[in-house]
């Protein structure tokens, strides 16, 4: 005879047993991202929301089978080693982030961890991967790189500033990839017979004295994008607007800061393939065979507010072209 006692102990064990049981499996399918953002949560959002949305199509949801660790640098490049050491303890199943230097920093943190970059100007030329056909290693992802571009848009910035004899370019020369960007645009500048004028940066605190540099000698300044100068595009484009100097980017998010143009690849859309990968690496592809892959769709955006700051007169047929025009 079983006694009232010993049936209720047995009764909550069998029902605490499935309850432990699910919880473990719940536990052993949970994957894990670590999001290694340079700027801020709000200004990297048009990107993140993106590739989280892409995720969920793919079957990937958070707090269901996903869980994603987001770490913000804020604009300071010492903390994607402190951050890239963090996800290594945290022991992610994969870190998920863009430009060259935050993905050196993760790929000196860990040969293990997959490393999947949304976007990097050279990967190739950066030392991101070994081939963009066969990366090897634990890296891959989506370049944005194409040699034309730097050309491009010097050629657009020349449509709409009259008489450009005289151009800038401000670079983080501690970026490979800025420092190929910044000798692509001193070629194409050349090419189409501007005078050029390098600015050279390293931190934050460059910038303003950057800018004193060229107080009167550009009419123009193209700036090549990554994290310092997007986590200062703001104080760029004020400073810019100052000493009225046209801005060129490669990315809308610039123009949407006060710049005037940009060209290039439609970052939303690069966060968005690059679900695809982290997706495939998930399910167990290994990164150092999946190709990296070039961007598809590019933008050319206008911020007429500044156009009409600067006093440029923009043509009904340049603003018939661009994709976006931000009043």
């Amino acid at each position: 005879m079983i006694r009232r006692r010993e049936v209720i102990t047995l009764l909550s064990g069998a029902a605490a047993w499935p309850v432990a049981a699910r919880g473990q499996q719940a536990e052993r399918k949970l994957r894990t991202i670590g999001y290694m953002g340079s700027t801020t949560p709000s200004a990297q959002r048009p990107w993140t929301a993106p590739f989280v949305r892409r995720l969920r199509e793919l079957g990937w949801i958070e707090g269901d089978n996903l869980a994603i660790e987001y770490r913000w640098a804020e604009g300071r490049n010492e903390r994607f080693a402190e951050i890239a050491a963090e996800f290594v303890r945290l022991k992610v199943d994969i870190i998920v982030t863009y430009s060259a230097a935050p993905v050196l920093a993760a790929k000196q943190a860990t040969s293990a961890i997959p490393i999947v970059f949304a976007a990097a100007p050279d990967p190739l030329g950066s030392g991101l991967v070994a081939s963009l056909a066969r990366p090897g290693g634990n890296v891959t992802g989506l370049s944005t790189q194409s040699t034309d571009l730097p050309g491009k848009r010097l050629e657009i910035v020349r449509e709409i500033v009259p008489g450009l004899g005289r151009l800038a370019i401000l670079a983080n020369i501690g970026n490979p990839g800025s420092v190929k960007e910044m000798s692509e645009a001193q070629a194409a500048a050349h090419t189409l017979g501007l005078e050029v004028a390098n600015l050279e940066i390293r931190e934050a605190e460059d910038i303003a004295s950057a800018f004193e540099a060229i107080n009167g000698r550009a009419e123009a300044l193209y700036v090549c994008a990554e994290p310092l100068v997007n986590a200062n595009r703001i104080l760029i484009n004020t400073l810019a607007q100052r000493a009225r100097v046209a801005t060129v980017y490669g990315f809308r998010e610039y123009v949407e800061a006060g710049g005037l143009i940009s060209y290039g690849p439609n970052a939303p859309e690069q966060f968005r393939r690059a679900a695809d990968y982290v997706d495939k690496i998930l399910r167990g592809a290994k990164p150092g065979e999946i190709p990296v892959e070039q961007p598809t769709k590019f933008d050319l955006v206008i911020n007429l507010a500044t156009a009409k700051m600067l006093g440029l007169m923009i043509h009904e047929s340049f603003l018939l072209r661009a994709d976006e025009v931000i009043e």
